[in-house]
């Protein structure tokens, strides 16, 4: 099995966390191919989570999982599924495409292209496990780590067009990397994306990574080598920088809930709340 660095261990999490959800009977999506993909590790580091989360001694304080993975999961499927039905829309970017199963669990439209950008352990180690299994779309792997100076000539080369609308998923990644290669990320995409195009993201604000009542969730993070180092109290004004216009909804919003966020949505304008982020509009 290839090895996996730190911040990949959460796309096996991710990939637990899905296949957890799958076995619900209130499930908000069904993913079939998420336990094959979680592999060995993926359950434990679940199980990690789950005991920071729910101390058999006292209540919850931080931020259910659970809960939050099957939101952004669903709100996501249904943001690309919206896209994809658009006829301006003919290339799909995932960036990095970790465990993900959308092209192979979902059904779209035929004018489609759908790229996933990852490093060659991941999409090696992805691609033995859904061995056999066909993508129900027409799907192409950029096999490059998306800090080398060329993976956009790498992703032009596997077919995509960058004076054409295109749409970008962003999941699970911000959060993960500095501030200046969070910027430096959107820059790129922006540059290689054709007014028209969408966006999408998911991102924490500041206090999210040093709330006292944080630290056992950011601790275990920290503790798999992937700490959480970049938030922002205002993504529309992050993005706004780089060229694209998007709204900010957080879990719990009218438009992503799902009857699923079992927390209080704190107004924009509190101060010293955890949140996060579900990031999504268009290039300028």
């Amino acid at each position: 099995m290839p090895v996996l660095n730190p911040v990949e261990r959460t796309a096996l999490l991710t990939a637990a966390l899905r296949a957890a959800e799958t076995c619900r009977p209130d499930r908000l999506y069904e993913d079939p191919y998420a336990a094959g993909l979680a592999g060995d590790e993926g359950p434990d580091l679940l199980a990690e989570i789950r005991a920071a989360t729910y101390p058999p001694d006292r209540p919850r304080s931080l931020p259910s999982t659970p809960d939050y993975n099957a939101i952004r999961t669903r709100f996501f499927d249904d943001l690309l599924q919206d896209a994809a039905r658009a006829p301006e829309t003919t290339q799909i970017v995932l960036a990095p495409a970790g465990m993900d199963s959308r092209a192979y669990r979902l059904s779209w439209p035929d004018h489609l292209r759908y790229f996933e950008i990852d490093r060659p352990s991941v999409l090696d180690f992805k691609a033995e496990r859904l061995r056999g299994v066909p993508p129900r779309i027409d799907h192409r792997t950029v096999a490059v780590d998306l800090t080398d100076d060329d993976w956009e000539d790498r992703l032009e080369a596997a077919g995509y067009d960058p004076t054409v609308p295109s749409t970008w998923l962003l999941e699970g990644l911000l959060y993960y990397i500095p501030e200046a290669d969070s910027r430096r990320m959107l820059e790129r995409v922006a540059a290689i994306s054709a007014p028209g195009s969408r966006i999408a993201a998911d991102i924490v604000n500041r206090a999210a990574l040093t709330l006292p009542h944080m630290q056992g969730l950011l601790d275990v993070f920290a503790g798999w080598g992937c700490p959480w180092v970049f938030g922002t109290d205002e993504p529309e004004a992050l993005f706004a920088q780089y060229g694209f216009d998007v709204r900010a909804i957080q879990p719990g919003d009218p438009d992503a809930d799902y009857g699923r966020w079992p927390d209080p949505v704190p107004p924009r304008e509190v101060t010293g709340v955890r949140r996060v982020f579900f990031v999504h509009g268009r290039r300028r």
